[in-house]
């Protein structure tokens, strides 16, 4: 099967024995694929925090905050379904990266944001011109099409494993290897 060449709105699933700390078992949605580099977001490593923990004076809104990945660990991101709100780009489907910061937190505190249209993340992933394509030839990735229902998915703990299993059986059998084959 040919490679698939990522693009904006793609997922990364890390190959199952990746050896980066960073991305061991990773999902990222793939934010900006271009000529310059890439830029995505860990979905499935929840920091166990909330907004609230993170930035002082955030409007009470209850929502984890994600390590989005190495790059600018003390930058704030956030992904979204809110087209409306000034400054975002569009990813894929009705998904959207960023905007208004000031605004996002008015339209918080008015209660005009559902908890399940919204992620933030702390970092980001990024890869610097043609890197991100070395990785996929290297066979670090499994690049595939984003599914909404993925991206905003309460199951964190298993995302890795129940993309793998929505795709070919090559891939549906490698979301049942082992973490650390040695142990089997």
């Amino acid at each position: 099967m040919p490679i698939k060449a990522p693009q904006k709105g793609d997922f990364l699933i890390s190959e199952p024995f990746l050896p980066d700390p960073n991305f061991k078992r990773t999902v990222i949605l793939l934010t900006e694929h271009n000529h310059e580099g890439s830029v995505g977001f860990v979905l499935n490593k929840n920091m166990h925090l909330s907004i609230e923990d993170t930035l002082e004076g955030f409007p009470e809104f209850d929502v984890p905050v994600y390590n989005g990945g190495p790059v600018q660990p003390e930058t704030l991101h956030f992904i979204h379904k809110l087209e409306n709100l000034e400054g975002c780009l569009h990813v894929i489907g009705d998904i959207y990266w960023g905007g208004d910061f000031d605004a996002l937190k008015v339209l918080i505190d008015l209660g005009k944001v559902n908890k399940n249209e919204i992620l933030f993340f702390i970092g980001y992933s990024g890869w610097s011109a043609g890197q991100l394509d070395m990785e996929i030839k290297e066979k670090s990735w499994i690049v595939s099409p984003a599914k909404e229902e993925f991206i905003f998915s309460n199951n964190t703990e298993t995302l890795w494993q129940d993309i793998l299993k929505t795709m070919d059986q090559k891939y549906a059998i490698m979301a049942n290897f082992p973490e650390d084959p040695s142990l089997n």
